[in-house]
């Protein structure tokens, strides 16, 4: 049985109302400057619901995901914790999910991380004591059974709405749906996918995800980013793993004068929110503008996600 809980989160209080979400992605600096994360958070406030603050993505050194999810809030915002098992054993894993519990952070995503050969330190010793799906049951034994890993049982337990990734776009396709089951079964509550480009076979997704039921079980928020160039296209289709960006898309963008590219990676990203709120089981959209938040507001406004639900 899940516990009352005293706090629950922005987002968590928009899924209940029944609300189409939006939740948008701050990724920290590479150095100790807190006025990055708090310039961010104040462009995006009043448009997404809650934010992801990103753990070393990439497997770059970075501020840490808790700490500047806490300037995040003191800045308004709704921050969602990213934590990864690239970088943590089960013992550091549930100590920092009691800290940032204890810090009133009650959102947390969790993720396995990307390799270290991927970052600044590639001669680095990735963790991976555990995987993302057993990371989730440790969080959810941890909340609603008050209980550590290893059985002992804690007295305050922490509250927290618990979130994982999906992507549908990965090979084989035909285990996509069934991964998320399991990590639904874990105890994610909510659930951020891949960058969607490819919208049909998102929607092929989302057709066996309602299938199987776990629409009911999970909030799904689809994937959304816009696009600054054909370049940065050619490279997420050409380098990115799990990336599925149909060559329409590219053609798109080079069918524009060149200072236009952005702005019409701006309305693809609008034009592809449109069609996937449209497809059945789809609770919101994640919106990620990692170093171009300066769009969020723009397109969320153009996309008719405003005004923004506000509780007490």
């Amino acid at each position: 049985m899940s516990p009352t809980r005293q706090t629950k989160s922005n987002l968590e209080r928009v899924f209940e109302a029944g609300q189409f979400a939006v939740t948008g992605e701050i990724g920290p600096p590479p150095s100790a400057d807190p006025e990055v994360i708090r310039k961010k958070a104040r462009i995006l406030k009043g448009y997404v619901d809650a934010s992801n603050i990103t753990d070393g993505q990439t497997a770059v050194v970075r501020m840490s995901s808790w700490a500047a999810c806490l300037i995040a809030k003191e800045e308004g915002l709704d921050p969602i914790t990213q934590m990864t098992c690239r970088d943590r054993n089960r013992i550091a894993l549930q100590m920092d999910i009691l800290g940032i519990a204890a810090l009133g952070i009650n959102n947390l995503l969790c993720l396995t991380g990307d390799h270290v050969k991927f970052g600044n330190h590639p001669t680095a010793k990735g963790v991976f004591d555990i995987d993302s799906i057993q990371f989730l049951q440790v969080v959810k034994g941890m909340r609603d059974e008050k209980k550590f890993q290893c059985g002992d049982e804690m007295p305050v337990s922490p509250r927290l709405f618990i979130g994982a990734a999906a992507n549908p776009f990965a090979d084989p396709f035909e285990i996509r749906a069934p991964r998320l089951a399991k990590k639904v079964q874990a105890g994610a509550e909510f659930i951020q996918t891949q960058i969607i480009y490819n919208v049909d076979k998102f929607a092929e997704w989302m057709k066996r995800v309602c299938d199987m039921g776990l629409h009911e079980k999970v909030k799904i928020l689809a994937g959304v980013a816009p696009i600054k160039s054909v370049g940065a296209a050619r490279y997420m289709k050409t380098k990115v793993p799990g990336m599925d960006v149909p060559d329409e898309v590219i053609e798109r963008l080079r069918g524009v004068p060149k200072e236009e590219v952005s702005k019409e990676g701006i309305k693809l990203c609008i034009d592809i929110i449109h069609q996937v709120r449209e497809i059945p089981g789809v609770a919101g959209i994640h919106l990620m503008a990692i170093e171009w938040e300066e769009t969020v507001p723009g397109i969320v406004e153009a996309a008719g996600l405003l005004p923004r639900p506000k509780f007490d």
